[in-house]
């Protein structure tokens, strides 16, 4: 393993991991809220934000699934020494990592079943912008509406109406993260 690998983790595991969970949970809790991360330097095409996030929620028991260039060297070794976290096929991953076309096609991710709905995958999406602005969003967490940059309105959209099946998302950009739940109800700006 390059000694890169070894590098670009947490500093203080205990206090950067419990301050990137309160905030991946304040952002999927309260959608098109953008929270700032830090504590990760991961090797490229990862972001910050992406990096730190897999770091928090990532480990050996937690299936990931990368996609499109962030299925390189330099992002398997990274993930593999920082959280032991295996790499699989789409279809059994936990986590799905790599920018939105590279994610594609999104029946790939397990949704859940009736029974379990909670075994449904979530997908860290790596964006080039992510900002306050675009689709609207309504929905539990939101106080009247809210505004977020996304992929694919559509998507979003039919991924709700599966409800209480779908995937989760959290959006990335540099040090950005937002997140997207499925109970989530999103309209065209």
């Amino acid at each position: 393993m390059p000694g890169d690998a070894l590098a670009g983790g947490f500093s203080d595991v205990p206090v950067q991991a419990a301050r990137a969970f309160r905030s991946a949970m304040q952002v999927m809790a309260r959608p098109g809220r953008i929270e700032t991360m830090t504590g990760a330097a991961p090797p490229a095409p990862m972001t910050v934000a992406a990096g730190v996030l897999a770091l928090t929620l990532c480990d050996a028991d937690t299936p990931l699934h990368l996609a499109g260039r962030h299925d390189c060297a330099a992002v398997r070794d990274w993930l593999t020494f920082h959280t032991g976290a295996p790499l699989v096929a789409a279809g059994r991953a936990m986590f799905g990592l790599g920018t939105w076309d590279a994610l594609q096609p999104l029946d790939r991710f397990a949704i859940g079943t009736p029974d379990y709905p909670d075994r449904a995958a979530t997908l860290i999406v790596e964006m080039d912008v992510l900002q306050a602005k675009g689709a609207q969003l309504t929905g539990p967490g939101i106080r009247g509406t809210a505004l977020l940059s996304l992929p694919d309105v559509a998507v979003f959209q039919a991924n709700a109406a599966h409800f209480p099946l779908g995937f989760d998302t959290f959006l990335t950009c540099a040090d950005q993260l937002a997140a997207l739940p499925r109970t989530t109800r999103v309209e065209s700006a």
